[in-house]
């Protein structure tokens, strides 16, 4: 899912689609409260839940210009609160899995909460 946003920000597209789950919808919330997308919309092709996004463009110049992936199938990697430190100066989004959902770091450390961390973007 990120690496098809960050993809299709970069190409300028204006919107992606793809199927409908509860843990993409809670990551494109994430992000869209960080003004990373501008909005999430749940539509329904033959039959199917699709979750379109329509992204965030500054001065023609995408908002998403690049996604690290940190946690995978074969390395998990979690963070305590005292860990969660700014992105790329403070440019960019940590996201992580806690047990309040899913949060971006700054809202971890408000929360005063670790968990796993999904990506970075910027």
């Amino acid at each position: 899912m990120i690496i098809m946003l960050k993809n299709a920000s970069l190409s300028n597209k204006k919107s992606v689609s793809f199927p409908y789950s509860n843990m993409k919808n809670a990551v494109a919330e994430c992000l869209k409260k960080e003004g990373y997308i501008n909005q999430i919309s749940k539509k329904t092709r033959k039959n199917f839940p699709m979750l379109e996004i329509e992204l965030t463009h500054m001065d023609k110049k995408p908002k998403i210009t690049g996604v690290e992936r940190i946690s995978k199938q074969s390395r998990r990697v979690y963070f305590k609160m005292k860990d969660i430190h700014s992105v790329r100066n403070g440019s960019g989004l940590l996201v992580l899995s806690t047990p309040k959902g899913i949060l971006s770091g700054k809202e971890a450390r408000k929360e005063q909460v670790g968990g796993e961390a999904l990506f970075k973007i910027w």
